[in-house]
């Protein structure tokens, strides 16, 4: 009884701790409640299964703390988006094994008994192979493009197909390699439905694929007769799957068109720089255009995060508001690398969140910004995907930089974003180019501003 109470408080905690991270406000204080929330869990947990298991849980928890705290602290906010990837696909894995071990562990299986874990071993083998994948992607270990093998939409319905059949066959005869079998089928179909995703569509394959997790974790909750667990996967089955259809909406596409049409991707080749006129400004240049200015929107995006410019951006806005000038930030749901990436690198700057404005709040005045500042953003405010049908990321809504009266726009090359899909608003007479490493170009255009 007083196990169950635990987990029962364990369970709220995880509750509340998704209804704070809703928030940006509350976000900190509903991440401190979850970790609560875990270490009831695995405390309670330790304590009903010491008389069985109690060393083997011991070494676990220091290998988690061993592993964990250092490759935690080590990683950058730029990295933060594999790190969710690699740390999601260790928690399929862990499920399916769980799964496999309880399977061998147990004489006699129920029918529902092997439904969970033949649910659990094949959810959480996509879910890993599926995870490794993207967090080789996002790592740039391999091509963030869409990798289309020969025969691959093929290979992925036999493997998908033959994942189902050996499912219904364990199912029918409870065998162990069959089991063994169902975990490599899994493997491979987890890589294969991801292979083909790429560019800005990666994040979201991440999303759904933590929902996968959420459903493996569940579905072991029954093979283990555990409650705990069967909340929390379910939790993160549906808030995963909410988040995967948000961010889906967020780049104006069907969740079916960003997984399913990937298998007819083509490849995206930018157009030549060489051929066409760009208008490249000197830090002196820029200053004036915001020193000057009435109302400035800033619409911050991945090479702030590289660069980690987030407290010269707000030192800049700051003076900029010191001197009068109307200051807003432009946030993209999809922004980064994950949804909120921008939103928890300018709140470690102290941002307020007042001045953390969505698409919807700086579109209808975007005529009447005297200049829109780009930093590190490319195609969240790519004019190709309002007005080019032909584009790979057409349909995705954008801010509208390209309405304002000027737009400065914050570079280190001229190469596309993580679309692959090159940005006519770089081309555009009204856009002035400020090539460099932003955190530098921010610095220096602070003491540019000072000097007016």
């Amino acid at each position: 009884m007083t196990v169950q109470l635990m987990y029962l408080v364990a369970s709220v905690c995880f509750v509340l701790a998704l209804k704070g991270l809703s928030s940006p406000k509350y976000a900190r204080y509903g991440n401190f409640i979850g970790a609560f929330g875990m270490l009831v869990a695995v405390i309670t947990a330790y304590l009903h299964g010491v008389s069985h298991h109690g060393l083997w849980i011991l070494i676990a928890i220091a290998l988690g703390v061993v592993v964990g705290i250092p490759a935690a602290r080590s990683v950058k906010m730029t990295a933060i988006p594999q790190m969710v990837a690699l740390f999601n696909g260790v928690g399929g894995a862990a499920a399916a094994l769980v799964a496999l071990a309880e399977f061998f562990a147990v004489p006699d299986t129920t029918v529902m008994f092997r439904l969970a874990t033949v649910l659990t071993v094949l959810i959480g083998s996509v879910s890993f192979s599926g995870s490794v994948v993207t967090f080789l992607k996002l790592q740039e270990l391999m091509t963030t493009r869409p990798v289309l093998l020969p025969a691959g939409q093929q290979l992925a319905i036999a493997a998908a197909a033959s994942s189902i059949a050996l499912c219904a066959l364990t199912m029918a005869v409870p065998n162990g390699f069959l089991l063994w079998l169902l975990a490599v089928v899994g493997l491979a179909l987890g890589a294969l439905f991801v292979l083909p995703v790429g560019g800005a569509d990666v994040p979201i394959a991440i999303s759904l694929l933590n929902a996968f997790t959420g459903l493996a974790v569940a579905a072991s909750g029954y093979v283990l007769a555990n409650t705990l667990l069967i909340v929390a996967g379910t939790l993160v089955g549906a808030s995963g799957t909410i988040l995967t259809r948000l961010m889906a909406q967020a780049m104006g596409r069907s969740l079916a068109n960003i997984l399913f049409g990937a298998f007819k991707a083509t490849t995206v080749v930018a157009q030549g720089e060489e051929q066409r006129t760009v208008k490249s400004g000197t830090v002196e240049d820029v200053a004036i255009l915001l020193g000057y200015a009435n109302n400035v929107v800033v619409v911050p995006g991945y090479g702030l995060a590289v660069a980690q410019a987030q407290h010269a951006v707000r030192e800049l806005v700051a003076l900029l508001e010191q001197r009068g000038v109307s200051v807003a930030y432009g946030i993209h749901p999809v922004a980064g690398r994950m949804p909120g990436h921008m939103n928890v690198l300018l709140a470690e700057a102290d941002v307020p969140y007042e001045q953390l404005k969505e698409l919807d709040d700086v579109n209808p005045g975007i005529t009447s910004v005297d200049v829109a500042v780009v930093v590190g953003a490319n195609d969240v405010v790519n004019p190709g995907a309002r007005d080019e049908p032909s584009s790979p990321i057409y349909g995705m809504p954008i801010f509208d930089v390209d309405r304002a009266k000027s737009v400065v726009f914050m570079k280190r090359s001229m190469r596309p974003g993580f679309a692959g899909v090159d940005n006519e608003l770089l081309y555009n007479p009204k856009t002035t180019l400020l090539f460099g490493d932003a955190k530098d170009s921010l610095t220096k255009l602070l003491a540019a501003v000072k000097q007016l």
